[in-house]
């Protein structure tokens, strides 16, 4: 199976540093800081790529499990919102909400939402974060 990697390189102390983040493949390079971890600051954080991650991760296993079941798909639109936390001394990733919107032609509701249910305790990312609470909303959509 494929292995992914990406860098991280940090410069300084925790609240004055700064440092930046690229993945592997290219595909993304960027800035991040205290600032842009625990305040309102501009650049990335690993809170944020924990969440796309999440999204992408997500609708990628509801997008299979849903092909499985016979169903095409149209678009599976998914938000991941990570909330970091004090907790004690330190930081944890106490919850994750998906939120996701779903147009599949010919699916009951029913069997829309166990399908998405099974894809979000079943995605990898799911299970490497399941130390955090992963909370699930999903909506059905026509067009």
């Amino acid at each position: 199976m494929a292995r992914r990697t990406a860098i991280a390189v940090w410069q300084g102390t925790l609240k004055d540093g700064k440092g930046t983040v690229k993945l592997g493949s290219g595909a993304f390079e960027g800035n991040y800081s205290f600032a842009s971890r625990f305040e309102e600051g501009t650049g990335t954080n690993p809170e944020e790529l924990i969440a796309a991650a999440h999204a992408g991760c997500f609708s990628m296993a509801l997008s299979a499990g849903l092909t499985r079941s016979g169903y095409v798909p149209k678009t599976i639109n998914t938000t991941a919102t990570v909330r970091l936390e004090k907790v004690g001394e330190g930081f944890k990733i106490t919850t994750i909400d998906l939120n996701t919107e779903a147009d599949i032609p010919d699916i009951t509701e029913a069997a829309f939402l166990e399908t998405a249910e099974s894809a979000k305790k079943n995605c990898p990312v799911s299970q490497a974060l399941s130390g955090a609470e992963i909370r699930l909303q999903a909506a059905l959509i026509r067009t």
